[in-house]
């Protein structure tokens, strides 16, 4: 109704969710509900022909608000990153432990053989969307947390030299812009 009171009136005539990502807005509903609804299966664990009745319409009403608002987007719903998410994230959690270790061997170690250091990363990724995933990435990691972003250089405290130069050779910043592919 607002799409035809404001092509009478010399108005836009399509909504902002189709503009921005042709075909896409419908797409990613489709895919908002299916994921809201796998997810209320798990957390459930109720089977029963009425509930799941209910939880398909809850996800449906949920899903179709959330299209309503326009707050489907490519960042808020990355299915763009489905399968090299998945694929970055058992990566992401292999460093995770990795720097754990490494970083607790550096706290009980009696010398206690801390060096801090700020370094500054330059960021490869094409978006800001990429540079937030790389920044996280680093917190995530211990021994190491992201200060500022600023542009496309992230700022970084790291404990000692070890695990700078570990984010120095640059391996994470690949495999963010490798799992943000093309667009």
């Amino acid at each position: 109704m607002i799409a035809r009171r404001s092509a009478r009136l010399g108005g836009p005539t399509e909504r902002s969710r189709y503009a921005a990502f042709p075909g896409g807005g419908l797409l990613r509903s489709f895919s908002l509900f299916f994921f809201l609804f796998a997810l209320w299966l798990l957390l459930s664990g109720y089977f029963e022909p009425l509930l799941i009745g209910l939880g398909l319409v809850s996800c449906a009403l949920v899903a179709w608000i959330a299209w309503r608002m326009d707050v489907i987007d490519r960042e808020g719903h990355p299915i763009h990153l489905t399968w090299r998410a998945v694929t970055y994230w058992v990566w992401l959690c292999w460093e995770i432990v990795k720097s754990s270790i490494a970083t607790s061997r550096l706290i009980l170690d009696p010398k206690l053989p801390i060096s801090p250091r700020v370094i500054h990363l330059k960021a490869s990724q094409a978006d800001e969307f990429g540079t937030v995933i790389y920044a996280n990435s680093i917190t995530l990691t211990p021994g190491t947390v992201s200060i500022d972003v600023i542009g496309h250089t992230i700022e970084v405290h790291a404990l000692n030299e070890e695990l700078a130069a570990d984010l120095e050779t640059g391996e994470m910043d690949r495999r963010v812009v490798r799992m943000e592919g093309e667009f």
